[in-house]
């Protein structure tokens, strides 16, 4: 029955991935230290944008993501001010582009680094993605 639970599992997982928009399939976490936040907060924040980057970013493979790093975080804070949150967190990442260029704001057949995603959370509540770009 486990097998059986765990093929289930895995199929849906697939199923998934074909549904989705951009491919996160083999995304490549890069190591990240923080003082600010846990290793589980982080976590959360990559969670959450893996599941924007897989809905919005048709074309699109997203190849690396970590935090930007504690030392980073007051030249963002304004996101969390204008967004009535306390706490900002910056995640930075690489993703490469088909020909179809995503949406057609990106360029075709390329890479794309250090693109940042910004999100921002209440009272120690759930990350909302509230911005990305460079």
């Amino acid at each position: 029955m486990k097998k059986l639970l765990s093929i289930v599992f895995i199929l849906a997982c697939m199923l998934c991935l074909v549904a989705c928009g951009g491919n996160t399939e083999n995304v490549k976490v890069t190591d990240y230290t923080s003082e600010i936040y846990s290793d589980a907060e982080i976590k959360s924040a990559i969670d959450v944008t893996i599941n924007y980057f897989e809905k919005n970013f048709d074309g699109c493979t997203l190849t690396e993501i970590t935090y930007l790093g504690d030392d980073k975080l007051d030249d963002w804070q304004e996101f969390a001010e204008r967004n009535s949150a306390d706490n900002v967190i910056v995640l930075v990442s690489s993703f490469t582009v088909d020909a179809s260029g995503g949406d057609g704001s990106l360029n075709p057949n390329s890479t794309y680094t250090n693109w940042k995603w910004v999100l921002v959370r209440s009272d120690g509540g759930a990350w909302k993605h509230v911005d990305h770009g460079y």
